[in-house]
């Protein structure tokens, strides 16, 4: 038996909710726990430990991904009026990710896991496409309110020396509706746009950036601004030497564009259209298990989770005792990703090395025609499939993990 790889610092463990939090156990006892000695700060962030703790342990792991400067979380149910029902619980807890990125006010890269066999919707996608997502702010953090009647609502500005310095009429209802009111502020925009141009210069693609500044003459055409000045004045002259080019246009004129190209770039969205865009990429590309997500934060903190679900169907199967066919790529990518940075932080060759072939245990595995149901209908017939239980997957990601490790 090999010795297992050291750790220096812990990882921010956060744990999740139903099928992924199943799967989030098996990964740590297959793939993880018998090759790293695995430290990890753990964070339970399952609905009835954010109930428990009035959602205290989300800003918890929060802080602690600040201390530590890497995390892995797992996926998490954001509560709607259902679940609140379901659960039991005392208000509808706002998305763990979203007062996640508010504290780290990073960006979210996210990337399709390609496979050759695997042939994206979009005939013509060739490269993958990585959505860039602002992190902050927009509808995720609005104050929102149910309008019971007539009444006016109103857009009201008071200056720090308690100045009244705007007051617009939103609306005047004459019956009843719904009011929500956004913000965001330069800081984050700015923290956004230095992220999304480092990201184009490190991996050397071209950057897209769409607002609808047309409609949105404030609030969208404040990102588009801030990205033009700090374009031209502290990035132009690296992307005209490595060669690649930055891009603003419409956000409408982007989906456009996106569906006609063939790929290879990165797409820069606000919080709410990346939230949105990144499903439809995933999807197009074959598969939102197959995505790979982390958020950056201006200050060199990073969170990796996957991009989907707590794939609440497969979970209540599985709780009828029902073996269930889940995917856990992008599960495993999020460990392996967190991982490599650990690693490369702390300068340990062998645990970034380890995150290496646990990637390509998975793809090994793929690739001998082993995967989960969902993948099975993608495949273009090149390859002879066999569709298996998350369980054995994980088991044959776990042969092929220990093969590579021997070489």
């Amino acid at each position: 038996m090999m010795e297992k790889i050291k750790m220096l610092t812990p990882l921010v463990e956060m744990d999740g909710d139903e099928m992924t939090r199943i799967l989030w156990k098996m990964i740590k006892d297959e793939l993880l726990l018998p090759f790293v000695d695995l430290k990890t700060e753990y964070y339970d962030l399952g609905l009835p430990e954010r109930e428990r703790t009035k959602d205290k342990v989300t800003f918890d792991s929060a802080y602690a991904t600040k201390k530590y400067g890497v995390a892995v979380k797992c996926a998490t149910i954001t509560p709607n009026r259902q679940r609140v029902e379901e659960y039991n619980l005392s208000e509808m807890w706002k998305s763990p990710n979203g007062t996640i990125r508010a504290i780290l006010d990073g960006t979210v890269f996210r990337a399709p896991i390609l496979l050759d066999f695997i042939h994206p919707a979009v005939r013509n996608w060739k490269k993958p496409i990585t959505i860039a997502r602002h992190a902050y702010g927009d509808i995720y953090k609005a104050t929102e309110y149910r309008v019971p009647d007539e009444g006016k609502a109103e857009l009201v500005f008071t200056d720090k020396d308690g100045r009244e310095t705007f007051r617009e009429t939103v609306y005047n209802f004459e019956c009843a509706g719904v009011l929500q009111g956004s913000y965001n502020k330069d800081s984050s925009i700015r923290s956004f746009a230095h992220a999304c141009f480092k990201y184009a210069l490190s991996t050397k693609q071209d950057l897209w950036f769409s607002t609808k500044d047309t409609i949105s003459k404030q609030y969208d055409q404040t990102f588009k601004l801030i990205f033009q000045e700090i374009y031209d004045n502290e990035y132009k002259a690296d992307f005209e030497k490595v060669g690649i080019t930055y891009f603003y246009t419409l956000i409408d004129d982007a989906v456009a564009r996106v569906i006609r190209s063939e790929g290879g770039f990165i797409w820069a969205c606000k919080n709410y259209d990346g939230d949105v865009m990144s499903d439809m990429v995933s999807t197009a590309f074959g598969s939102l298990a197959m995505m790979t997500s982390v958020l950056v934060s201006p200050d060199g903190n990073y969170e990796y989770e996957a991009a989907h679900g707590t794939v609440t169907r497969h979970y209540y199967k599985y709780l009828k005792g029902e073996e269930t066919s889940t995917n856990p790529m992008a599960t495993i990518y999020a460990w392996s990703g967190a991982l490599r940075k650990r690693g490369e932080l702390d300068h340990l060759s062998d645990l970034v090395a380890f995150a290496d072939a646990l990637e390509g245990a998975c793809i090994d595995t793929l690739s001998s025609g082993v995967m989960t149901k969902d993948l099975v209908s993608l495949t273009d017939g090149s390859i002879k499939t066999r569709a298996v239980t998350s369980a054995e997957f994980i088991a044959e990601i776990r042969k092929n993990l220990e093969a590579r490790l021997d070489a």
